[in-house]
Formats: C-alpha cells, sequence, structure tokens
C-alpha cells in the first residue's frame, strides 16, 4: 500500500511554486521589511539552486498576488502591508498550489461525524450528492499566527469509508490521503467563490461576530471519472484572506 509520505513525494509542486511559497513565507513573517530590497535574481538562483527560469516564475507570481512590486533598474521590492490590506494572501489556481498553501500554512482536523449532505452545501452542487458522507472540522492557521485564517468543513462520500478510516488527521490535507488508502485520485478540482455572512459556528470558530463578512470557498474534488468523491468548504475572514489568481494570455 502507498503511504501518504509516498504520495507527497510524487505530487511534489513545480520548484517555482515550492520557492514562491518559500519567499512568501519569509515575507508575511517581515523578514523583508517593506519598501527592502528584495534579492536579486542571481541571489535567489544561488541561494536555491534553481534556474533564471524558476526564480522568475516564482516572483510573477508573487508579484501577481500584490505582495512585491518590480520595476526595470529599480529592482524587487516588498510592499507595504497596506498595499496588500494586511490579508495572508494565497494563490489557489491549480492542485499543485493548493497543495503549497497547505505547507504553508498549518491545519488540524477533528471528526464530526458522518449522514446526509447538509441542504445549504448540497444545493450549491450539481453533481450527485446522494449517500452519506463522513465530515471533518479543521482550523488552518499561518505558521506563528494566534488567529485562524480558515475553518474547513471537509466532506468524503461513503465509498470511501474504508480509506476514511485511516486518516491521519494531523497531517495536513486529507485529500492528499486518499489516493494512498483508497486509490483514487484527483481529476478535477472545481470550486465556487462567494461573500456570505458567517454563520454562528463559524464566526466562533474564527473568532469574529455573528454574520460578519467571510469568504467562502466552496471546491469538489472528482476522479478521472467525473465521480464527486470530497467537497471541502472554507470560510476565510475577509481582513486575513485574499484570494488570488493569475491568467495566462495565449498569443
Amino acid at each position: 500500500m502507498t503511504q501518504p509520505a509516498a504520495l507527497a513525494e510524487r505530487r511534489e509542486p513545480p520548484r517555482y511554486l515550492q520557492l514562491a511559497g518559500e519567499l512568501r513565507s519569509q515575507i508575511m513573517a517581515g523578514k523583508f521589511a517593506a519598501r527592502d530590497a528584495f534579492p536579486t535574481e542571481s541571489e535567489l538562483c544561488q541561494q536555491y539552486g534553481v534556474s533564471r527560469f524558476t526564480v522568475r516564475e516564482a516572483l510573477r507570481r508573487l508579484q501577481n498576488e500584490g505582495l512585491i512590486s518590480r520595476k526595470r533598474g529599480s529592482g524587487t521590492v516588498v510592499q507595504p502591508a497596506a498595499a496588500r490590506g494586511g490579508a495572508l494572501h494565497q494563490p489557489l489556481s491549480n492542485v499543485g498550489e493548493i497543495l503549497q498553501y497547505a505547507r504553508d500554512t498549518q491545519v488540524a482536523y477533528e471528526p464530526k461525524g458522518k449522514g446526509a449532505l447538509p441542504r445549504k452545501v448540497a444545493e450549491q452542487i450539481a453533481a450527485d450528492t446522494a449517500g452519506h458522507w463522513t465530515v471533518f472540522r479543521g482550523t488552518r492557521r499561518h505558521e506563528g499566527d494566534a488567529l485562524p485564517i480558515a475553518v474547513i468543513d471537509a466532506y468524503f462520500h461513503q465509498r470511501l469509508d474504508d480509506a476514511v478510516a485511516q486518516f491521519d488527521l494531523g497531517a495536513g490535507t486529507l485529500f492528499s490521503q486518499i489516493e494512498a488508502f483508497a486509490g483514487v485520485t484527483v481529476g478535477t478540482v472545481t470550486q465556487d467563490i462567494q461573500a456570505v455572512a458567517a454563520p454562528s459556528d463559524v464566526a466562533e470558530a474564527l473568532g469574529i461576530a455573528r454574520r460578519a463578512p467571510v469568504l467562502r470557498i466552496l471546491r469538489c474534488y472528482h476522479d478521472p471519472a467525473g465521480k464527486l468523491f470530497e467537497i471541502s468548504v472554507s470560510h476565510h475572514p475577509g481582513d486575513r484572506f485574499a484570494y488570488s489568481m493569475h491568467i495566462d494570455v495565449d498569443g
């Protein structure tokens, strides 16, 4: 049986995403004071043992997220917190970036039982959600932060019950353990993003007022045949998290 550690090794994100994650963590931890010059591309290549292409791709992502600014002849500088809204910026555009996001933050889950999918979740999903689902709740924090950046409810379909029983709830992302224990791979991930009023239990977990505005990300994981096997519902406080993505223009 494949173990989670081996799975993580096989599905390691591209090096530029890893580098972007490492630099992002340093920026958010205050290693580079606002407006201080960033290391040059050559210095980053030497420090991390990567190519110039890898460095440029990593910096391009950080620039798209609003964490740094780059000007020809002036080098790279860190944007002040006021320019990025004081929130944690995370790119969640593909599975590789989801995995890197998980590595850059800490989460611990606890079981919350099983049953039919809650109506408020099921009505947001076009796919068939019949059957019972096992749910786990997690609170995610950026390393060193006292306040959480997300509360996550992760639902797993009943056909994965045997695999779910083997989960290590302290190992971070749960969907990365599915392949190891059930042989199910992720074919596609869909996500819907909406601003909503925080339910009372979510507000309490996040330490915010009930019905305060939060960003809800509903993510559905399908296997290569298109069957839905996991659903996650994440609630993020507006002042602690910013969703970002980049779009490449063809041609």
